[in-house]
């Protein structure tokens, strides 16, 4: 324990302004508790005073090492928050002997703080995407900056509504996003609205993710309808256990589904039909010139539309929808993709799994923040990492 005192003849500071101001009167003792060391418990203890301030009144004076009502000090915080970000919250609150509140507020406090004081002047490509943060159809909307120096999470926003993400346009500003030059997302049609809209000079790209996430979902699909079919009919159950045959990359089968699906591919079956088909468009990525990538899109959309297959169709049209919007990750030379996005989300989620689900929205919110936000962190007397 190491007791403060003021030094004599000096006047304390206004908390809010932080000039000198003539002092009031003293409050009871308090203890601030600091970082241990070598594991052995360091607090100060100190008696405020109240300054009367001309322009707040009466005030508690400003102390450098703690603030407000906190009975931690700054250094500890950060340095709490710090390993917060290793360890469960429950689990740095055991170890340095303080409560898990203590612990959430100094997360709260480097995160609003790094919110504060961080750079948002760079920002030329997001990421929008949708990650689940309850049971049902409980969604939050997140946007990350995907520029190759810099990959964080820029926003958070309860729901995916267009209105939900207009209010992330709302908050950046105007003059922030006429500099974003690349937006990645998903189909979702309320994304694709609000960034057509706002994101005027951004080229909305769709990469290969989505699509072929949508092209396997196609695929299994086919597969269990003429599942039905076959066994309807009396036929011999060829596509029983065959989905993850049809779903991987030809080089990514084992020794023992390669023989397996040279047999199946001698059969003139839809689910065949469909996974060719499939195999066929994954040349599309292979070009380079946007002008030669669209001519085989168009071609392969026709060809798909003459198959006869349903859900393959059903894709087919979603890409002449969405043609354009392809041919954008051509244009911006393949070098941004919503890959990135989805492994950021990987992240975001294993945070939320880690912690099995938060009651609160905010609570959340300042997790994922801690997390994926590289945040600056307040400047103390220590670096303790």
């Amino acid at each position: 324990m190491f007791e403060i005192e003021p030094r004599k003849g000096s006047r304390g500071r206004c908390s809010v302004c932080r000039r000198r101001s003539p002092g009031y009167d003293h409050l009871p003792f308090r203890d601030f508790s600091f970082v241990p060391i070598w594991n052995i418990p360091v607090s100060f203890r100190y008696r405020p005073r109240r300054v009367q301030c001309k322009k707040h009144g009466v005030v508690v004076e400003d102390m450098p090492w703690a603030d407000g009502k906190s009975h931690l000090c700054r250094d500890f915080r950060v340095y709490l928050a710090q390993w917060a970000r290793l360890l469960s919250r429950q689990e740095v609150a055991r170890r340095f002997h303080v409560s898990w509140d203590q612990v959430y507020g100094a997360i709260q406090t480097v995160v609003d703080w790094g919110l504060k004081h961080r750079d948002l002047d760079n920002v030329t490509a997001l990421g929008v995407d949708e990650i689940s943060i309850g049971k049902g159809h409980d969604y939050a909307t997140v946007v990350y900056q995907i520029d190759p120096s810099c990959k964080r999470l820029l926003w958070i926003g309860q729901d995916r509504k267009a209105k939900t993400l207009l209010r992330f346009f709302h908050e950046f500003g105007r003059e922030r996003t006429e500099k974003i030059r690349v937006v990645c997302s998903d189909m979702w049609r309320p994304y694709l609205k609000v960034i057509a809209k706002k994101a005027t000079k951004a080229l909305n790209v769709l990469d290969r993710f989505h699509i072929m996430k949508m092209f396997n979902d196609a695929l299994d699909e086919t597969r269990r309808s003429e599942v039905r079919r076959l066994q309807r009919d009396g036929y011999e159950p060829l596509l029983t256990k065959a989905r993850w045959l049809l779903a991987k990359r030809p080089e990514n089968l084992t020794s023992k589904q390669k023989p397996r699906l040279k047999e199946l591919l001698q059969y003139n079956l839809k689910s065949v039909r469909a996974y060719l088909l499939r195999e066929d468009f994954q040349q599309l990525w292979e070009y380079v010139s946007p002008a030669w990538a669209q001519k085989f899109l168009k071609e392969w959309i026709r060809r798909a539309m003459l198959s006869k297959i349903e859900p393959i169709k059903k894709v087919a049209r979603t890409l002449r929808r969405h043609e354009l919007l392809i041919i954008n990750w051509f244009i911006t030379k393949k070098q941004y993709s919503s890959g990135i996005v989805e492994a950021i989300n990987a992240t975001a989620k294993m945070t939320i799994r880690n912690a099995h689900g938060y009651r609160r929205f905010e609570t959340m919110k300042y997790a994922l923040f801690h997390r994926l936000g590289q945040l600056p962190v307040p400047e103390g007397a220590h670096k303790f990492f």
